[in-house]
């Protein structure tokens, strides 16, 4: 009897508060194909909070049209404003929010991993994150985007399906009771 070859999607994000990355791969048996990339652009909106509902209202679209099994996101740097690094840390959750509202299990990675996965040098450029994607991936000049969020979307679920079979010290969620179960000390009485 012939085996079903085995299918899955993997929604990669960037999170952004300007700029929001996101590729979508689709893993058939080993081998992996793009779906899409692109960007969710938010420098149109003043306020913060506009662009945490935009991001959610977005990131539920691209849900709804592909219907992702596993959502891989870049884990926020930390970096030395404490504001940039409180309002990426907001898109991210509310980008995670969107994935855990619709049952899809996230996992994380650090932005020195996925580079290191992509590239092998943890310290490489956007720019050699996403010239190492187009050739493993065999994605034609004319749909690279112009925003290499988009490529760091993409690096994300990459660096998934890399892990895929090997043991990660990512953090992995299956819905919000096993977030909180795994974060007790993010929980407010």
């Amino acid at each position: 009897m012939i085996q079903p070859v085995k299918e899955k999607i993997i929604l990669g994000i960037d999170p952004g508060t300007t700029i929001m990355g996101y590729g979508l791969l689709k893993i058939t048996g080993t081998k992996p194909q793009v779906i899409t990339m692109g960007v969710i652009d938010l420098r149109k909106y003043d306020n913060h909070y506009l662009k945490l509902r935009r991001i959610f209202e977005r990131v539920i679209g691209i849900i709804e049209a592909y219907l992702p099994d596993e959502l891989a996101i870049e884990a926020p740097f930390f970096g030395k404003n404490v504001q940039s690094m409180l309002k990426l840390g907001r898109a991210q959750g509310v980008a995670m929010a969107a994935a855990l509202s619709r049952d899809i299990p996230i996992t994380e990675y650090a932005p020195l991993k996925i580079k290191m996965a992509i590239t092998g040098n943890g310290q490489a450029s956007k720019e050699q994150v996403a010239d190492m994607l187009k050739r493993m991936l065999h994605i034609p000049d004319n749909e690279m985007l112009p925003f290499m969020d988009a490529t760091d979307g993409l690096a994300a679920a990459y660096c998934h399906y890399l892990q895929a079979g090997r043991p990660t010290l990512a953090k992995e969620y299956s819905g919000w009771k096993d977030f909180i179960n795994k974060n007790p000390d993010k929980i407010r009485r």
